[in-house]
């Protein structure tokens, strides 16, 4: 497998298997190896691609279209044929939603696995066998204080992403709350939404347990994503113990259970539920320790582990 999503690769490498990792001089996409930032096992070895073609290897994990090909040049082992494998599909479709195909549609030697269900519902797969194995995060721990009467967010590339991230409604929310945006290249938002420093400050590209920390100091946790597959920052706030307010797109409405925090599909009720938060500390702690048990409950690494033995076993017998 490949190093391509660090969160979801910090989880998987935890559940023991041996994770062989191509690693090139470079460290390239194709060859990053193992994460520099992150704290992964043992079990997780990185592989010269040269030492592929003769590694004892049981299955193959891609997350990339042409991983599958490149997989095939360096184990001299065709992926479904002479392997078994899989494709975790980690991202909503893009452009005619309903009606994307799936670039694995149809092939009927590689299982198709989404994080989520609803990444499984709207991508096409035609005959395509499919599974779902939602997110696991690690336990941060229930960090929360919420002193600082502001609310967090979290985003990557918000300028570039524009709409995806929602970036566009921070400037009607910061009218009603003051926000802290937290994430890589978030450097230049506050100029670009001319806004003030009192309503908008920006936390460039923390290290995670440094960012969860800050995080768990504010008073909630703002979510304004259109369209991704499932944050794992929404899910990480939740855990560490932080009420939410979150726009009710994608898969927000099944990770956010009632009394775990606010999801709307309404920006005025997210300033109104965001108010509310600061204006009432204990009400506030309250819900987001309801929004611990909530993701604890669903998106522990325990049930992920689980579930993924038991596909791993499935697709390789």
């Amino acid at each position: 497998m490949w190093h391509v999503h660090g969160s979801w690769t910090t989880s998987f490498v935890h559940g023991g298997h041996t994770c062989l990792l191509p690693v090139t001089p470079d460290r390239g996409p194709d060859g990053r190896g193992r994460a520099a930032t992150w704290d992964w096992p043992d079990n997780a070895v990185e592989v010269a691609p040269g030492r592929l073609r003769s590694a004892d290897v049981d299955l193959v994990i891609a997350q990339r279209p042409h991983e599958l090909d490149l997989a095939e040049r360096l184990l001299g082992r065709r992926p479904g044929r002479d392997l078994p494998a899989l494709y975790v599909e980690h991202n909503t479709p893009r452009g005619d939603a309903p009606r994307t195909r799936h670039p694995m549609a149809d092939r009927d030697d590689v299982t198709v696995v989404h994080v989520t269900h609803f990444n499984a519902l709207f991508w096409d797969c035609g005959r395509a066998p499919t599974a779902v194995v939602e997110h696991g995060v690690a336990d941060p721990g229930h960090r929360y204080t919420g002193e600082i009467a502001r609310a967090g967010v979290v985003a990557n590339e918000p300028l570039r992403r524009w709409r995806v991230t929602g970036t566009d409604l921070l400037p009607g929310i910061a009218e009603s709350v003051p926000l802290d945006l937290f994430g890589m290249g978030v450097t230049g938002v506050p100029a670009r939404l001319a806004l003030p420093p009192e309503r908008l400050r920006v936390h460039e590209d923390l290290p995670q347990r440094a960012m969860h920390a800050e995080l768990a100091r504010r008073r909630a946790y703002l979510h304004p994503v259109r369209w991704t597959s499932l944050g794992l920052s929404l899910i990480e706030a939740m855990m560490l113990g932080l009420p939410v307010a979150a726009l009710g797109t994608t898969e927000v409405h099944e990770a956010v259970p009632p009394g775990a925090g606010v999801v709307t599909t309404r920006p005025d009720v997210l300033r109104r539920a965001l108010r509310g938060f600061m204006a009432d500390p204990d009400h506030a702690r309250a819900v987001g320790a309801a929004a611990r048990s909530a993701a604890l409950r669903r998106y522990g690494l325990a049930r992920f582990h689980t579930d993924w033995d038991r596909l791993l076993q499935e697709v390789a017998r």
